[in-house]
């Protein structure tokens, strides 16, 4: 299975924004650190700021932060979310894509591997994703106080 980028791009942020420690973030700070696209990472922080995941805070010395407690942050939730269609076939998407759908073994097993996938994903919260924070904080040049 693979994610789409504005998940990966979404899922980043979470990350950055949460080892911040409550600090704002920027998203030209984000993306310069990460090396990933301004203009695609502004729509995927809106689309967290509509979900209720970021908080943004305008003006001259404004920014991002999260919008909710980390432990709250489930990441199978983000990755259903902002990945929408989680379908590894046209036959999971949709009935009727194929002749033998109700039959096929395949389809149930996709089917079953998706469902697993999304259920490890919804054993972590973003604060697991940050329990490593020393090590976060480092590798993106931050310098900031452990929480």
């Amino acid at each position: 299975m693979r994610l789409n980028l504005s998940t990966d791009y979404a899922l980043r942020t979470l990350i950055f924004v949460g080892a911040k420690a409550g600090e704002l973030a920027t998203i030209t700070e984000i993306a310069r650190s990460f090396g990933i696209s301004k203009p695609h990472l502004m729509k995927v922080v809106h689309q967290l700021g509509q979900l209720g995941y970021l908080h943004t805070v305008r003006g001259k010395n404004g920014g991002i932060r999260l919008g909710r407690d980390p432990a709250g942050i489930i990441v199978g939730a983000v990755v259903r979310q902002t990945e929408g269609d989680l379908a590894v076939m046209g036959c999971l998407a949709a009935d009727g894509f194929c002749r033998i759908e109700s039959c096929c073994i395949l389809r149930q097993a996709l089917h079953q591997a998706t469902q697993q996938f999304l259920a490890v994903l919804d054993r972590y919260a973003l604060a697991d994703l940050l329990a490593p924070h020393a090590s976060i904080v480092h590798s993106l040049g931050l310098d900031l106080p452990e929480p």
